[in-house]
């Protein structure tokens, strides 16, 4: 019996490299999107157990859709993980964050369709659930709740706009195409890397260990492990009831919190000292994801093993950062 064929897009980042990783573990045959496959940068896939027999890197991008076809021609399933993350600086919303989330996502979709995918895992974000203002204060955010657009485009959180309209179009394609579509919202995604360099999503940590934040708003931070989120994506693939979208976060707990743990546990580093009264603070739950069966690893063991892996490579000792203040965004 042939194995079982599944895309993942953007192969090499920070979270696909996670879900590459346990796919090959669990026997798939993984098709990997990456912008180029003799970059140096996705060498690591190459080295992953099982890779060499089981893992074939494409040349492709979300805007390029013959490129995302050939990918994706011969899977039964596809983990669309590429999604443009939040640049220091957006310039231009619609180029930089808009097009690539929208119109990558319908694109992967039309491939899937053409292909005659069977799923299709979306990844979305929290940014897409906890921005709405309509929200009662008191409740529980869950999958019901998304976040308002109008409101986004005033605090111009560019990024929540771009995730909130690429997963209503995910959905709005799955009823005119009767394509099987699931969507996971992850929180602030923490643990080891893969890769060989940092990016915008494994950044955090090491930030608050070179003293990074100063004089910061010591709010509610929803942090998920990297790993977590790939088990998550994989156990609503394989679980015929998984339906509609799915909030995925592990641990909440304050900044000061977030700082003091990991100077318990590594003291020699230069952290920032000061914080500031929170803005109102939202709450979200992963209980439909949990109800699905789904288990996450402890903080400190997320933790641990992150700095682990950042001083493996040696980033803490080279990253230069530009002190921050005021509100993490």
């Amino acid at each position: 019996m042939e194995k079982e064929r599944v895309c993942v897009t953007g192969a090499g980042g920070y979270q696909a490299s996670w879900v590459v990783k346990l796919l090959l573990s669990k026997g798939y045959i993984v098709h990997g999107t990456v912008r180029q496959p003799s970059d140096e940068k996705n060498a690591h896939l190459n080295n992953l157990e099982n890779a060499t027999e089981n893992l074939q890197l494409f040349k492709a991008d979300l805007l390029d859709y013959e490129g995302l076809c050939a990918a994706i021609a011969g899977c039964t399933g596809v983990f669309h993980v590429a999604s443009p993350v939040i640049p220091y600086k957006v310039e231009n919303p619609q180029v930089q964050l808009l097009e690539p989330a929208v119109t990558g996502t319908l694109n992967v979709l039309k491939a899937s369709v053409e292909a005659k995918v069977k799923k299709v895992i979306v990844v979305s974000s929290i940014a897409a659930v906890q921005h709405n203002p309509n929200w009662p204060k008191d409740k529980v955010m869950d999958e019901s709740c998304w976040s308002d657009k109008e409101h986004c485009k005033k605090i111009e959180s560019w990024y929540s706009i771009s995730k909130t309209e690429a997963e209503t179009q995910a959905f709005e394609f799955a009823k005119k195409s009767n394509l099987d579509i699931v969507t996971v919202c992850p929180s602030i995604i923490v643990g080891p890397m893969l890769q060989p360099t940092m990016n915008a999503s494994s950044q955090f940590i090491p930030f608050i260990m070179k003293g990074g934040y100063q004089n910061i708003s010591n709010e509610l931070r929803m942090f998920v492990d990297v790993r977590d989120v790939a088990e998550a994506l994989l156990l609503v693939y394989l679980k015929p009831e998984a339906e509609g979208r799915y909030i995925c976060l592990s641990h909440t707990v304050k900044t000061q919190e977030f700082q003091d743990k990991l100077m318990s546990l590594y003291p020699n580093y230069k952290y920032g000292n000061t914080f500031k009264a929170p803005d109102e603070d939202c709450l979200l739950s992963s209980e439909k994801l949990q109800k699905l069966g789904w288990k996450f690893r402890s903080f400190e063991e997320t933790l641990v093993d992150a700095v682990q892996s950042y001083q493996k490579k040696g980033i803490l000792e080279t990253l230069q950062v530009k002190v921050s203040s005021g509100k993490i965004n």
